[in-house]
């Protein structure tokens, strides 16, 4: 019910409760109000839905580089990823279910690409060669430093619209994929890197031949 009071201009002033009405906005970790409809939320979600398609993408594509790979410790990483990414996808899920909504795939162009360009260097590289693996770690890292990007820009809106809980679950994606961008490194730098400058190239073995 509406009040009313007078100043000491004379001029009245009204205040309504707003009991019963249903706010929709929520205070971020900062204390800030931020509205649920925004066209920050909306871009947030536009996110999720490019990612989810990026990890969706991927779950097809990882198998194609670990059956094109000649390292097994590069294979092995390979098919562990694709079941880390499976749990990524798992996630994203529960995170469409936070914010009360569908979970929806959006194309990434991004990810296609990369993954295109992955199916490229394969075809471009010779079976069996370390050279091989050379390519595909380096398209695999282009991947997951896309993801890192990503998921590194969604953890921070997260926390901007006071999703902190949604924000704590993409953080633990982040850090998996970090944590394999590091291990493609560690394999590359072990012995894959050298064993590949020992492979002579095309014009080198037809000079030979000569």
């Amino acid at each position: 019910m509406a009040k009313s009071t007078t100043s000491k201009s004379g001029i009245k002033k009204s205040s309504a409760s707003n009991t019963g009405k249903r706010s929709n906005t929520r205070s971020n970790s900062k204390g800030t109000m931020q509205s649920e409809d925004s066209m920050l939320m909306d871009f947030f979600t536009d996110e999720l839905k490019d990612i989810y398609w990026a990890e969706k993408h991927l779950t097809k594509a990882l198998p194609k580089l670990k059956r094109a790979a000649n390292s097994e410790e590069l294979q092995q990483a390979f098919e562990e990823h694709t079941q880390v990414t499976n749990e990524h996808i798992n996630r994203l899920d529960q995170v469409f279910e936070m914010l009360g909504k569908k979970a929806q795939a959006k194309k990434c162009e991004a990810m296609e690409g990369i993954t295109t360009e992955a199916q490229t260097v394969t075809e471009e590289t010779q079976n069996g060669t370390a050279t091989r693996d050379v390519a595909l770690i380096m398209a695999a890292q282009k991947a997951e430093h896309y993801e890192i990007a990503t998921y590194g820009g969604l953890v921070q809106l997260a926390k901007t619209i006071g999703k902190d809980e949604i924000a704590n679950l993409l953080q633990t994606t982040l850090d998996e994929e970090k944590q394999t961008d590091q291990r493609l490194t560690q394999i590359a730098e072990n012995n894959i890197n050298f064993q590949a400058t020992e492979e002579p190239s095309d014009e080198g073995m037809q000079e030979e031949e000569e």
